[in-house]
């Protein structure tokens, strides 16, 4: 079979298998066999099997991503974050849209601590959700909010999307986490806004509450400040070494599992049974990443070397498109495929074809582009039918929140996402002034 019907069969075969509701790991290694086999190149996949020792299992890099999911693990068990949100609740509690403004904050500082969706999500879900409800916040606004705060984690450093870039282009960690820095703030900022507006416009959204405690804001503040004490200190260890040059990212991500884990200890919080709760959901969630990243490897393997993946770079090459009328298809591509396919499938599967057709480009910067497309796939985990914020928010939600009320929530933070899109295109700096100030 000719490079190009190939490369349309293992696509289609990609599709048909998760329609039909497959794991994408195995969807994507089936996929390879089915090429290799469908190609007459059965040997390819011995090739492909080196290729998976050579380019995978040796990846130091991939080592920092079991490691920050047991730091995150560490920090949920602490309950750092449970005192943040009580003193930033009471704080802001006469604001309007006080209680939706603290779980933005709350989980702009997670992300800067954790790296992962789920725990981000879990958390907030399990503090703020219950009593947004019951103080009167619209449900829709309460799902949205949680569940577009929660992925923040998945672009603010240390984030194991950016990990896994790096591992996959010619970029280091420490400019993904820089270059991801200012964009991924600032879109914590504009949900903050967005709320603050909204509750200004529609306050029947978003009330304002009386404290049921009498505590002075003096008092408040002290708590505030000495709750966020551990996670400034973990968010310091981890980006502080990472950005000075100090260690690897591999290093900075076993530094944030130490001090995680201290502060357990020193919080009091430590037990054999949640120590060893921790390292089983470590092992759960790293091997359901690796496996994809198993499955992505042999893919991309069989779909270079029976020619496709060349055919495909030809064909978007022979468009003849402007440069910036091609990087728009390219994050529309990313945008769609966000709605069926997990981060780690689509990183894995656009990188080969996507980067050396940038890299071509005059002018355009592929550090940029990497993190522009990292904004581009905070809009995966919110984008029905497959967005994983739903999912994990629809699990802990109690049964007054409909699905509905979940997917309309999410919405505007969808058309906010995109509006940041639009302000890392434009304005590039946004992304590279700090590397350029950090490595110059």
């Amino acid at each position: 079979m000719s490079p190009e019907p190939l490369a349309l069969c293992m696509f289609g075969l990609l599709l048909l298998g998760l329609f039909m509701g497959h794991p994408l790991a195995f969807v994507l290694g089936g996929t390879a066999v089915l090429g290799a086999i469908l190609a007459g190149k059965t040997m390819v996949l011995g090739i492909v099997i080196n290729r998976i020792f050579g380019d995978v299992l040796d990846n130091y890099t991939l080592i920092a991503i079991p490691l920050f999911v047991l730091m995150a693990r560490f920090l949920s068990d602490s309950g750092v974050t449970d005192r943040m949100f009580e003193a930033l609740r009471l704080l802001l509690s006469r604001v309007r849209g006080g209680l939706a403004l603290a779980v933005v904050f709350i989980s702009i500082l997670l992300a800067a601590t954790t790296g992962i969706i789920g725990a981000s999500i879990t958390v907030m879900g399990v503090m703020a959700l219950r009593p947004m409800l019951q103080y009167g916040y619209a449900p829709t606004l309460t799902t949205g909010v949680i569940a577009a705060s929660g992925c923040l984690g998945i672009l603010i450093p240390p984030s194991i999307m950016l990990i896994l870039m790096a591992s996959y282009s010619p970029l280091s960690v420490g400019e993904l986490f820089a270059g991801s820095m200012i964009p991924g703030v600032l879109l914590g900022l504009a949900y903050a806004l967005y709320v603050y507006v909204i509750s200004v416009l529609r306050p029947d959204l978003a009330p304002a509450v009386e404290p049921d405690e009498k505590i002075s804001r003096g008092a408040l503040l002290r708590m505030l400040a000495l709750e966020a004490l551990p996670p400034l200190v973990l968010i310091f260890g981890i980006l502080g070494s990472l950005l000075a040059g100090i260690a690897t990212a591999t290093e900075a991500s076993a530094i944030g599992a130490v001090l995680a884990l201290l502060i357990v200890i020193l919080r009091g919080r430590f037990t054999l049974s949640t120590f060893y709760g921790a390292m089983l959901e470590t092992g759960r969630t790293s091997a359901m990443i690796l496996f994809i990243v198993l499955g992505a490897t042999a893919f991309t393997g069989v779909f270079n070397i029976t020619g496709g993946l060349r055919a495909t770079q030809d064909i978007i090459r022979s468009l003849d498109m402007e440069p910036w009328m091609l990087l728009t298809m390219m994050m529309a591509i990313v945008f769609v495929l966000g709605a069926f396919l997990d981060w780690t499938g689509i990183v894995l599967l656009s990188f080969p074809i996507f980067l050396p057709i940038v890299q071509e480009m005059e002018g355009v910067s592929l550090l940029w582009f990497v993190v522009l497309m990292a904004v581009v796939l905070q809009t995966s985990f919110l984008t029905p039918p497959f967005g994983y914020a739903l999912f994990y928010l629809r699990s802990i939600a109690p049964r007054e929140v409909r699905t509905g009320h979940i997917i309309r929530g999410v919405l505007p933070f969808i058309a906010i996402i995109v509006v940041m899109c639009f302000l890392v295109a434009f304005f590039p700096q946004l992304v590279t002034w700090l590397p350029s100030a950090l490595y110059s």
